[in-house]
Order: C-alpha cells, then structure tokens, then sequence
C-alpha cells in the first residue's frame, strides 16, 4: 500500500479488544498507544489508532503492530512492502467507475502498467449504508501492486481508468514518487449520495429520495439507495485515513437540477472537513480536489439538454476553475471528446487523464505547466454594431480550429428560451482577440447573451472552436454570458 508521505504524518489504525496497549513497530521506531474503551463495531472490538512521525523515505517498509490477547498471548499482524507517497481518492459515477480494460488503448496500457510498481491500488465495493461506518463494508481490490492484472481487472470492477491514468501521469511527472489510488465510485448516482447531511442542509435539500440502482458490476439485483448512504459506505471508511487529494467525476445524474453548484461546493467544503477532523487537523482542510466536467453523450449535435448548465455548475458558475468559490480546485474540460457510438461513456479516457493530471500538477503540486485552455477576459460590443470582440486569458496564444460553436441571443431579455439562440461565427483571429460576425437577425438589435459550445454534445471529436496555441489538447470551456 502507499501511506501520506512527509511533511503530513500519516496514521495507522485497527480494531481490537478494548483498553489494551497496542505497539507498533517501522523501520525502527516504535509507537505505542490504548485501544479506546467503546465498540466500534459489531464484534465489540474497539480502533486503536497511531500517529506515525512524518516519513520522507518512500521505503518499502513492514509495519508490524502487536496487541496481548485475553489468554496472555502477543498477536501481530504484519503489513509488507509500504511505501510512503501521495493518496488520491477517486469517486463518482460510472465514467469513474469505467475501468482501464473498457478504455482506448486499453491493451498497451494494460501491458505497461508492470513498469509502475510505484503506484498501489485499491477498489472499493459498492455498499450503501443508512449511518456512517468505520470500515468497509466490502472490498473489490486489495490494496495491489500496480500490474497487468490489477490494472486490467474485469469490466466495471477495478481499476477506474481515469484514477489510473491521473495517478500514473502525477507520477511520471514527479519523477517515480509512489502514488496510492483509492478507487470508490458507483455508476447512476447522483451527488446528493455522496453527499454527507450537513451538506445536504447546507444547500436546503430535506428529501430523502431512494432510488434503486442496479450495479454494472454486480448480480442483476437492484439496491435501494438514498441520501448520504455512499458517503456512509464508500467515503467516511477513508477519512481516517490521511490523504493528499481527491479527484471526483460525476454530473451526469443530476443534469438539469438546479442545485448541483451549491451541492457541489458544500460536497467538497465537508469532505475536506470530515477528513481533516478525523485525521486530528493533518489532512489538509483545503486538500486539492479536482474533476472532470461532464463529457458528451447523444451524437445529435442539436441537443442542449441540461449538461450545458451542469457543467457550468461544475465551476460554481464562474466558467472556469481555479476561482474564488471554492480553493485549490483544478479541472478537465471533456465536452470535445465525443465518441461515438458509446454515448454516455466516452473511452476516450487518455485525454481525460492528461487535462486533469496537467491541472492537477499546476494547482496541487505548484508546477509551472500550462494546465487550462483560453479563459473568457471580456466580450465587448457597442449597440448596433455587427460585430462581438472576445477577449482570451490564461495561455500566450490562442489556436482557432474553426469558426463555429458561438451563438447570441437578441430576441429576449431573459434567454431562457433555447430557439431565442442564434449561431455567430467567427470572423478573424488576432492574437488573443477573436471577432463574430452577428447573425443578420441581430444586426441593430439589442444583445442580451452570448455563449459557447452550449451544447450536450457540441462538436466532432477534438474539434471545439478554441484550443491552446501552445497545447493543442487544452480546450477552451464552455461559456455563458447574459448582458
């Protein structure tokens, strides 16, 4: 396995018969406390827990940990070949479920991850639970070496392919630094499961709504699930656990509600709360969280449905992250990376890996790369004019794929209407300034929006309108401005 390495300390902890000295034993160095008095689970064993010093060896090291028996006998267990790094907690829904095996060039990924003994693994089962429990309720992978077959593993059942390639590509950055992957994600869930109560009551959400979900992995039975249960089963087992971050990659089950950016931000403010109050304050309470924005789904590019406000949400309705809303929050714009036939599950999970890892290294880790596609600065239009002048930050140039994917909206102050949107396209490029020559319907009107790839599924694969110069992978999000 892979424990939080130096400056965090990280803790080790277990159950055991209650107020006996527990001794535990690395490179050396030995810690000793008393298991807890109350039970903590269902056979009346009590947590022990250990602080251990900060470890700036990555190792591998044994962890031995000792406690006397009723009958005056020493029992140990021994844990082998821990290596200290940086944990990474991997949730969502089914395209973070989606596993390496289902994937584009799933084969040579599969092949090399031999090369990445480095990088541990592990996957969670997909129990619900009705109160927060201390430890799993079941377990898909154990914590593995990174291998052929640990990577490779069955169809939706380990391992979730953008944790891996996330994880994979940190750790080539940092030049080998071992990676610990949790993987703990459910296909169809919506956020309000993942979500713990104060969350929920924090963004005025007082239903308990229970679904039954079928898992993709599972026998043909479904589960009822409601409110919290996942953040019960799949994420408060983990938050005793000291971590460097968590990457989240989920939307689609709540498109068109109009709550998800409260839910979102509350989500990530008392995961990191949890986490940092169950760890005694060493995990970050503002640990780097990053996500994917919702990708594409029908192969109409007609539709607007409701990813368009979904992945607007995502960004707390700014557009872009990081921003102000919420800290230390990185993304990977997706909705260029159509695949067809495949729908809601685009395989095209490679470059999913390599926008979230370039963020995650820029907002996480404090490196110097180019991370994010052009960011709106300011639109500008005069009354009456033919013309919209767009402004772009973030990057040195800008790369213009084509000229189409900009639309206005001049019939309606409110907008609300898709019909009431008309396509402008783009006229000229000069540095970081585009032109749109307004559809004639509008020439002289009054302009009360504008907005960009507003779209469930908006263009052909990697052909948005407004890339990086510089990184040709690094797509411009989506956008929407009412005047």
């Amino acid at each position: 396995m892979v424990l939080q390495r130096a400056p965090q300390k990280s803790i080790v902890w277990g159950f055991g018969a209650a107020g006996k000295l527990t001794t535990l034993r690395m490179n050396n160095k030995i810690y000793t406390t008393i298991s807890r008095s109350e039970p903590a689970n269902q056979l009346g064993e009590s947590i022990w827990s250990v602080t251990l010093d900060p470890v700036s060896d990555e190792g591998p090291f044994d962890i031995h940990v000792s406690q006397s028996l009723p009958n005056g006998t020493l029992s140990t267990i021994t844990i082998h070949d821990v290596l200290f790094g940086d944990v990474w907690v991997c949730s969502g829904q089914s395209n973070m479920q989606f596993t390496v095996s289902m994937m584009f060039n799933a084969t040579e990924e599969i092949q090399n991850a031999g090369n990445f003994s480095k990088i541990r693994l592990f996957t969670a089962s997909l129990m619900p639970s009705a109160s927060p429990v201390e430890e799993l309720l079941g377990i898909n992978l154990n914590w593995s070496v990174a291998s052929p077959q640990t990577v490779g593993g069955p169809d939706w059942n380990y391992m979730s392919a953008v944790c891996w390639l996330y994880g994979r590509m940190i750790h080539q950055a940092l030049d080998g630094r071992p990676i610990g992957l949790i993987a703990t994600s459910w296909g169809g869930t919506p956020i309000e499961f993942w979500m713990p109560p104060k969350a929920l009551q924090d963004c005025n959400d007082t239903t308990n709504e229970h679904l039954k979900i079928q898992p993709y992995n599972g026998p043909s039975v479904t589960v009822p699930v409601n409110h919290s249960n996942l953040f019960n089963a799949m994420i408060y087992p983990f938050t005793r656990t000291v971590i460097y971050g968590s990457i989240w990659y989920q939307g689609e089950s709540n498109a068109g509600n109009p709550t998800y950016a409260c839910k979102f931000a509350k989500m990530i403010q008392y995961w990191r709360q949890t986490w940092n109050e169950r760890t005694n304050g060493i995990a970050d309470i503002q640990f780097p969280f990053g996500f994917v924005q919702l990708s594409t789904n029908t192969n109409n590019t007609a539709y607007v449905g409701g990813f368009p406000m979904l992945r607007w949400q995502q960004t707390f309705n700014i557009g872009y992250v990081p921003n102000n809303v919420v800290p230390k929050v990185f993304m990977a714009v997706a909705l260029d990376l159509r695949d067809d036939p495949n729908g809601i599950h685009p395989r095209t999970k490679l470059d999913v890996g390599y926008r979230l890892s370039r963020s995650g290294l820029a907002v996480a880790y404090g490196q110097q790369v180019e991370f994010q596609g052009p960011i709106v600065q300011n639109v500008a239009y005069s009354s009456g004019s033919q013309t919209i002048n767009i402004t772009y930050t973030a990057v040195s140039n800008i790369e213009l794929r084509n000229p189409n994917g900009f639309e206005v909206c001049c019939q309606g102050s409110h907008c609300s209407s898709d019909t009431l949107w008309v396509p402008s396209t783009v006229l000229s490029k000069i540095g970081l300034e585009i032109t749109l020559t307004l559809d004639s319907s509008c020439v002289g009107k009054q302009l009360y929006g504008l907005r960009y790839l507003w779209r469930e599924t908006p263009c052909p694969f990697k052909q948005a309108a407004i890339y990086s110069y510089t990184d040709s992978n690094l797509p411009s999000p989506p956008y929407i401005k009412v005047f």
